[in-house]
């Protein structure tokens, strides 16, 4: 680990201090809420305590992974995905696709009801495609379904999709989230998103209360034909709760006292927790999590990508998530995740800027920074995981070479906003954030980079060209080939700057009286073979 600076030294010792002094008062200020939720918790409900809030429950209308883990539960998908990550039928049970690659014929499974009681079937798969792309209201991820032209009722148990051109990431996306169906009770519904999300998943919604807790009933006419999951009917309890809890301390306050049941412990507990075997620790692998620097490019000092190499090299990822989760996160080469096709750690390391403050110096040095004109930016993070302690190291990192970062932590729900308000800026000090993405396939680079851009950040006529040849070549070698060609053009030009994978996010303490909890690939909790 490279020698620190004084900088840092005092930058971590304060960190340390405030977070004790906050852990403490949480504590105390959350107690008699803890309280209230054991009381109000009833003996057959499971209770999932998380550091923040979701954005919706409408799947159309957020990214965040806080908001897919429930769109999980309330909603189906047409497509699931096994232990490895592959697609498998769920309520589609099969497909097929065209020769020329532009449609796909999906076949339903009969008899899969909406927690209202109507029949899902063709209708409501249509309703959902058509509402993604809606001209004047689309899904925030309309890209990420594809080039979709129409959504065909062929009959009640047939849909088929027609694609303007291939696309080879359309079955894995069918997997995810993104994709839930929606029934189509919910139309002009008022309140859909917020009081009303009518799925067909394993739970249905009782109610939600922004910043405080979601609860929802056990869908007792639940068929589970492909989810990850050795019950293939409804859940075995009559309820889960999922509430926002956002101290650490407060959370393991309420593991302990059976208020809560499963929850993301205080991360520097996890070694203790483990040796006690008081709780269980359930730690979340094949995250396709991929978090990185991003740059505000539409004006200086980042839209010179000298300005964004000399962060990239000034930043020492491995040491900064070392000294703030230990072995609960790994150093990330690529801008696509371990796990995901295409990664490649050693040609990823070969394209991008390694750690090396001499060469940010250099770099600062030409655009006309130095020891008495420092670059200012702002470093924008989201709430929870520690994400503050990264954020001061490495603001104390980008300080030992002249890059003066302030520090603004927010709910990533405000955070996505504002990442876009700042790109559309076009003056004002420099800005940058540590952003991060969850997916599956390199498709991922499609949704935040082709024009216009997830946060209408950095784009190119040339990066566009490169991207579209990724979601239309179906041979794996040529697809490979075209993907790592995207991810040389970000890494040369340090427009995405890989930090790390998280596992950090995503580990859970789970009570020993809780049987049956596991987590899917791509963190999605899963609840429907839980016992107490």
């Amino acid at each position: 680990m490279p020698e620190r600076g004084p900088l840092m030294k005092r930058t971590m010792v304060t960190g340390l201090r405030s977070t004790a002094r906050a852990a403490a008062t949480a504590v105390i200020a959350l107690g008699v809420g803890l309280g209230l939720l054991a009381g109000s918790a009833a003996a057959k409900d499971i209770v999932w305590a998380r550091y923040g809030d979701i954005d919706t429950l409408d799947p159309h209308r957020a990214t965040s992974t806080l908001s897919l883990q429930v769109w999980s539960l309330l909603y189906d998908t047409l497509l699931a995905v096994d232990a490895s990550g592959k697609p498998v039928p769920h309520i589609a049970k099969s497909w097929s696709v065209s020769a020329d690659g532009t449609e796909y014929t999906l076949a339903l499974n009969d008899g899969v009801l909406c927690h209202d009681g109507s029949p899902l079937d063709a209708n409501d798969v249509k309703y959902t495609v058509d509402r993604a792309f809606d001209a004047a209201n689309p899904s925030v991820t309309q890209a990420s379904w594809g080039p979709i032209t129409a959504a065909e009722v062929v009959d009640r148990l047939t849909v088929k999709l027609k694609l303007k051109t291939p696309f080879v990431a359309l079955v894995p996306f069918l997997a995810d989230s993104f994709s839930s169906i929606l029934c189509d009770s919910n139309q002009g519904k008022a309140g859909f998103g917020t009081s009303v999300a009518i799925g067909s998943g394993p739970w249905s919604l009782v109610s939600w209360t922004k910043g405080d807790r979601i609860v929802m009933a056990r869908n007792p006419a639940y068929r589970n034909f492909g989810k990850l999951a050795e019950n293939k009917g409804a859940p075995y309890m009559d309820g889960l709760v999922i509430t926002t809890v956002p101290e650490p301390q407060a959370r393991l306050a309420g593991l302990k006292t059976g208020a809560i049941h499963i929850a993301e412990p205080p991360l520097d507990d996890v070694p203790a927790l483990k040796k006690s075997g008081d709780l269980k620790i359930v730690v979340a692998e094949n995250t396709g999590q991929n978090v990185f620097w991003e740059f505000a490019v539409h004006r200086p000092p980042f839209n010179d990508k000298r300005a964004r190499q000399a962060v990239a090299h000034a930043t020492d990822a491995a040491a900064a998530i070392e000294l703030v989760y230990g072995d609960l996160a790994i150093p990330e080469k690529c801008p696509i995740s371990r796990g995901v096709f295409a990664n490649d750690q050693d040609f990823c390391a070969k394209h991008g800027q390694p750690y090396d403050p001499a060469k940010a110096k250099a770099l600062l040095a030409e655009l006309g920074y130095g020891p008495n004109k420092p670059l200012d930016t702002t470093l924008i993070a989201w709430t929870g995981g520690k994400r503050d302690k990264l954020a001061e190291v490495f603001q104390a990192q980008l300080g030992e070479v002249g890059i003066r970062a302030k520090i603004e932590i927010m709910d990533i729900g405000t955070m996505n906003a504002r990442v876009r308000q700042e790109n559309e800026k076009k003056d004002g000090p420099g800005s940058m954030d540590m952003m991060t993405w969850s997916w599956y396939d390199p498709d991922i680079l499609y949704a935040l980079w082709h024009s216009p851009g997830a946060y209408r950040g950095y784009t190119t006529p040339e990066l566009d060209a490169m991207l579209e040849k990724t979601r239309v070549l179906t041979d794996e070698g040529a697809r490979r080939a075209a993907v790592q060609d995207v991810m040389k053009h970000l890494l040369e030009n340090a427009v995405h700057v890989p930090l790390y994978t998280p596992g950090w996010e995503w580990v859970f303490a789970v009570r020993p009286e809780v049987a049956g909890f596991k987590v899917a690939p791509f963190v999605y909790p899963v609840f429907n073979d839980v016992k107490l």
